[in-house]
């Protein structure tokens, strides 16, 4: 374990950049209200190489709600071993089989059985076992009072199950986070029309979260895309992802800004459920500034009860099912972002999943004003989203979409400049 005893004034320091303002140590948006987010500032540090030494520095030695700051140096696997091996399906679930699994479905995968085949309840319950399994071995936690930080341009979460739960005060900055490939996946026949793929992980997700800060960070699925998975039912591909951001149970003042979210399905969701106001009404403010969603499909992000800004950022790529999805009770207010698709019109910007409400101010669409307004007027949302960004915390947006791409195309994701606009 390679430990320092120096004490951090901020962590830019981490990271070989010009002089910096002071704003640069802290976010825009809603981590900065309230008790504000500072991370793990003024605590211990740690450098970590290894998922053992991550998982070490988490525990901080029995204290994990002190302040620290862990600098991630390389690449960490979720799946490595306290040997240093990496381990995979087999050794998870010794025996189990995906095509085995399929099987007992039957050829449309409409019905499981037990007794379909002699290995199906071996199946069923390896499938179980191994996901258990694989979840205690990807899945680290970030507590209270953390600064998690890559250090330098290669800094790597490949396979992590990176989790907040009640944590408060946290940064996450600088890390190319590689979504997890979940090796159980498992089918659900009555989801959907002809059945879905229900995966189980994400790169990070944040359960009853409070003053977050997630910046200059990288989401992808990286060397697993959904294109290279195999084939399931109906000929489609088994999804073995899940999202890439996950912000649920009532987590609230967060700002994920200057990141860059390539080549994913469900990329970011807000809120529990639409069943889970007893939990999510009243929180999940959220503000995306700045980030860069290149090969997003859908949701990006997706809200249910939420206050989410979403301001400046940029969309590129080939036609999404949709950018923005309303759901119920989300008051999301959308700002001077850059829609750019080959193909389709504004209307890809925004989806109706059971919302009433959606603003948007001054968006462009392949270089055009996008009229986002007139587009969620016709899916009959309303324009009063009941706030403003600006009466909540102080911001400056660019006002032009030569600005806004600029800025982010140098700057969204790992292993770029801290800079602020």
């Amino acid at each position: 374990m390679r430990r320092a005893a120096v004490l951090l004034l901020g962590v830019c320091l981490l990271w070989p950049a010009p002089a910096a303002s002071a704003a640069e140590h802290a976010p825009v948006g809603w981590a900065s209200t309230g008790s504000g987010t500072d991370g793990g500032a003024g605590g211990r540090t740690w450098t970590v190489d290894t998922r053992a030494e991550l998982k070490q520095a988490l525990a901080n030695d029995g204290d994990p709600t002190a302040p620290k700051v862990i600098r991630v140096a390389g690449a960490i696997s979720g799946h490595e071993a306290d040997d240093g091996s990496l381990l995979g399906e087999q050794d998870y679930a010794p025996g189990y089989d995906l095509g085995k699994y399929m099987s007992c479905f039957g050829e449309d995968g409409a019905v499981w059985s037990d007794t379909r085949f002699d290995h199906c309840k071996q199946q069923r319950q390896l499938r179980q076992t191994g996901s258990n399994k694989e979840k205690a071995q990807i899945q680290l936690t970030v507590p209270s009072n953390t600064t998690l930080v890559g250090v330098g341009r290669d800094a790597r979460l490949l396979g992590v199950f990176l989790t907040v739960n009640t944590g408060s005060d946290i940064i996450v900055r600088n890390l190319r986070l590689e979504a997890p490939v979940d090796h159980f996946t498992s089918w659900s026949p009555d989801d959907g029309t002809r059945g879905s793929w229900n995966a189980r992980f994400d790169a990070l997700t944040v359960i009853t979260g409070k003053n977050i800060w997630i910046d200059h960070c990288t989401f992808t699925d990286g060397r697993f895309p959904d294109r290279e998975a195999p084939l399931g039912f109906h000929g489609e591909r088994v999804q073995r992802h899940d999202g890439l951001l996950d912000i649920e149970d009532g987590s609230d003042f967060i700002t994920v800004s200057d990141s860059r979210f390539d080549d994913h399905d469900k990329a970011l969701l807000i809120g529990s459920g639409d069943g889970r106001g007893d939990r999510d009404r009243g929180h999940l403010k959220v503000t995306f500034a700045r980030n860069l969603f290149t090969g997003i499909v859908q949701r990006a992000p997706r809200v249910r009860f939420g206050q989410v800004h979403v301001v400046n950022n940029v969309y590129q790529g080939q036609a999404p099912l949709y950018a923005l999805g309303v759901g119920v009770e989300s008051a999301i207010f959308s700002e001077r972002n850059v829609f750019r698709y080959p193909r389709g019109g504004p209307s890809l910007a925004v989806a109706d999943y059971g919302g009433e409400r959606f603003r948007d101010t001054g968006s462009w669409f392949n270089g055009r004003p996008a009229r986002l307004n007139a587009v969620a007027s016709g899916l009959g949302l309303g324009s009063d989203v009941g706030w403003d960004p600006a009466d909540v915390y102080d911001y400056r947006a660019f006002t032009s979409s030569s600005a806004v791409e600029r800025y982010v195309l140098r700057h969204a994701g790992a292993g770029r400049s801290y800079g602020r606009p």
